[in-house]
């Protein structure tokens, strides 16, 4: 299955603050064909963030432009300049 997944990186990020590292990326996944037509699939954009205490953390998002500016809305977020931001798609886990 992951060999039929291709990836598509928007940006990756790194911060080190005193609790330890924090990894921010963003990227886009989809499989190379539906099985029932063979057309492509969508691509379904994530940016996960890891190494936060609680837990990690990912949001949705519908489109490329989305995903980066959400993913720069993330990190602002983490850096203290901004608010939590919303997905573009309901799903924030």
């Amino acid at each position: 299955m992951l060999d039929q997944m291709t990836l598509y990186p928007v940006a990756d990020d790194v911060l080190f603050a005193p609790g330890g590292r924090v990894v921010i990326r963003t990227y886009g996944v989809a499989s190379a064909v539906a099985p029932g037509d063979g057309q492509p699939r969508p691509v379904a954009y994530r940016t996960w963030v890891t190494g936060v205490r609680d837990q990690p953390r990912y949001w949705r998002w519908g489109h490329f432009e989305d995903a980066r500016r959400g993913h720069r809305k993330v990190l602002e977020w983490l850096t203290g300049r901004g608010p939590q931001p919303r997905a573009a798609e309901p799903g924030i886990a």
